[in-house]
């Protein structure tokens, strides 16, 4: 498969939705109408299968595809290709009443009666054994049709069952992992409060009612839960690959879902897809929602380093935020425009066509229960289909290339929220990485979000905010990072646990980091949620008081040199940033969390000592951000405003850029409209 290909089938920027005809058989005249809207609207794909188990398979071994086959092979003459789903989502009711070991049990020991999706147990033999025989058939009757591009497997993986199935399987998992009780009784520290365990047998999962304190137990039942999940995976995919190994399979991941560690389905997925659902219709903060949004397409991007999919976004509303509000005019423009500057391949929505029933049904669709085309959002979607048609030869064969990454790492996060101190009411570790990344994605300047397993060499900057688990190699490979003349940036609440979320004894950080940062950590104060500090900077650029808050580490450089000190409380004077010359670089150290007036010039001027490119090499006016795609096509510029005031933004000196949604020719300083989104070459 080509690098930037998703599928080879249809080499093309997607279009489409998620489609649910089955809802709509006994309605004569509904699909052929959808057809006429989906053409209409630009679509050239459409999801289909998803949560139809019960009418694939009806009753137990009794299949019926007829209907599938019309909307497929129809979809497929009317220019409409198909991204074709396995049902295990959400299983048919006969299942679960024939067979009760499928279903969840709870973290409370009670297992889920029917109902729901995602309510199944990822060890069951039964539901496994199930999940092929349906999978086997689709595939012998799918995976060499040529309406079909790609199979989207289940629908939102996630959850955790603690059936005894699973805890048998997790006992397997913990033997194989360290051998010996012993081992695992060092590892998990059991010696506190008396845990130790003399047989196998004897360990349970963190349940409601029992052991939810021992760190290592959590850690490991959270791996265990990953990994089942991915062996699920591998396993459903099967059929699917031995009848067709060429039709890509994907998972649609989810905005900061970190119950699972998504790298670890990395090996075995041939494109990531996410579902994007900020709130964008808040009317609020759109800036708030764009940055948190561009870090997650820029997390998904990097996991493969290569373009991704927007499996789904909503047309307008959602129906589960606390006020649904609609979208503003222009903002799905202006979002789907966001996914394609940070390297989607896609834009799909959830859903086409409005269910008239269940717990969606006031959710947005292309097609609402009006069942017109005449809309303010089926003209909205039918704008993003073209705006797609246009960018499609420029932009298919690019992505983003970044030379700065931030480490956002889920095994860290499990452990810093399980860490029980020093600060209960909130670590904050998903806002820290955001304000961190903040200042690169306002500069126009790309970045990839990696976990720490991720090869660091292409970087020249590399951000590890509360890198407070140590896996691995990764204290080996930052130093090297650092010597080889790189600059590496970190924070408090770094460096102080092994994989088992163990602590370190001996200097802090630990592992040789605090050589690399030039300092040894004597201890933490936690500030409660009205306390701030501030750093002291008393020359160059940075000079002034800037707020702190949250945690401030008590450090003695011995290397370092001192940038700014603490302004208050009895620590006073003490260092609060550092920076250590190490090798040939330089690695600096945030012992406390500062304002963004801080976090902007200092990051811009490490972005300027590095030579790093921005997409515009001029300041950007607050709320506008710009990025760039580049590739066999050549560059494609982005420039989007996420105000309700109209921008005015310069373009270089001396190059004219073609506008490939408009067809003009622009130089010099040009306006961008309120959510207004420039795509120049």
């Amino acid at each position: 498969m080509n690098k930037y290909e998703i599928t080879p089938r249809l080499p093309k920027l997607l279009h489409g939705a998620d489609y649910n005809p089955e809802q709509w058989l006994k309605v004569p005249g509904i699909f052929e109408k959808d057809i006429e809207y989906m053409k209409k609207a630009g679509f050239n794909c459409a999801t289909v299968g998803v949560f139809s188990w019960s009418m694939l398979e009806p009753e137990e071994g009794v299949y019926d595809f007829s209907w599938l086959d019309k909307v497929i092979n129809t979809l497929y003459e009317n220019g409409i290709y198909t991204i074709l789903a396995t049902p295990t989502g959400a299983r048919p009711v006969w299942m679960t009443h024939k067979y009760p070991e499928v279903s969840r049990v709870e973290r409370n020991l009670v297992r889920n009666r029917h109902g729901g999706r995602h309510n199944h147990c990822y060890t069951s033999p039964v539901y496994r054994r199930k999940t092929r025989e349906m999978n086997t058939r689709l595939a012998e009757r799918y995976a060499n049709n040529p309406a079909v591009i790609m199979w989207h497997i289940s629908n939102e993986i996630s959850g955790q069952c603690f059936c005894p199935l699973c805890q048998a399987a997790f006992r397997k998992w913990l033997k194989k992992k360290y051998v010996t009780l012993e081992a695992l009784n060092d590892a998990w520290y059991t010696t506190f409060w008396s845990q130790r365990y003399t047989d196998w047998e004897q360990i349970e999962p963190p349940v409601e009612n029992g052991m939810t304190v021992m760190h290592g137990l959590n850690l490991d039942w959270n791996r265990f839960c990953t990994e089942q999940t991915v062996d699920f995976y591998r396993e459903e995919i099967k059929p699917l690959k031995e009848i067709n190994p060429d039709i890509p399979c994907t998972i649609n991941l989810m905005m900061f879902h970190t119950v699972l560690d998504y790298s670890k389905f990395m090996p075995y997925l041939d494109a990531v897809s996410w579902d994007a659902y900020p709130m964008w219709h808040n009317h609020t903060d759109e800036f708030g929602n764009a940055l948190a949004t561009a870090f997650n397409h820029d997390w998904m991007r990097s996991y493969m380093d290569k373009p991704f999919m927007m499996m789904e976004n909503t047309p307008s509303t959602t129906n589960w935020h606390g006020s649904c509000r609609l979208k503003a005019p222009g903002m799905l423009k202006l979002s789907s425009i966001q996914a394609l500057a940070h390297g989607s391949n896609t834009v799909q929505y959830f859903q086409f066509r409005q269910s008239n029933g269940s717990c969606e049904k006031f959710h947005s669709a292309v097609v609402s229960h009006r069942g017109k085309d005449d809309t303010m959002i089926f003209k909205n979607v039918a704008e993003v289909g073209e705006i797609l048609k246009k960018l499609n030869d420029d932009l298919y064969y690019t992505t983003v290339n970044a030379r700065v990454a931030i480490i956002y790492d889920i095994e860290n996060k499990w452990a810093i929220e399980d860490s029980k101190g020093p600060r209960n009411d909130g670590m904050h570790y998903d806002d820290i990485a955001m304000s961190h990344y903040r200042a690169f994605w306002e500069n126009g300047v790309a970045c990839d979000v990696i976990d720490s397993t991720k090869d660091f060499s292409k970087y020249d900057i590399l951000i590890a905010p509360m890198l407070y688990m140590l896996k691995d190699d990764v204290a080996k490979r930052l130093a090297e990072f650092v010597k080889s003349g790189k600059t590496l940036v970190s924070t408090y609440f770094t460096g102080l646990v092994n994989e088992n979320d163990l602590c370190y004894n001996g200097d802090l950080p630990a592992l040789g980091l605090n050589e690399v940062f030039g300092f040894w950590e004597e201890d933490i104060d936690a500030l409660c949620d009205h306390q701030s500090n501030e750093i002291v900077i008393n020359s160059g650029a940075l000079s002034g008081s800037h707020t702190s808050i949250y945690i401030c580490d008590l450090i003695h450089p011995t290397t370092a040199e001192v940038i700014g000190r603490y302004g208050k409380d009895w620590y006073k004077g003490m260092a609060a940033l550092t920076k250590n010359r190490f090798g040939d670089g330089e690695a600096y150290y945030f012992a406390t969390h500062p304002d963004y007036s801080l976090l902007k010039p200092f990051y811009e001027s490490l972005i300027d000592k590095h030579g790093i490119r921005r997409a515009l090499n001029a300041p950007l006016p607050f709320g506008v951000t710009a990025s760039i795609r580049e590739g066999e096509n050549g560059e494609v510029l982005f420039i989007e405003n996420f105000l309700r005031d109209s921008v005015k933004v310069s373009l270089p000196e001396g190059k004219d850029y073609t506008d490939l949604l408009s067809g003009e020719i622009l130089s010099g300083e040009i306006e961008l409209e309120p959510l207004g989104a420039r795509v120049l070459k």
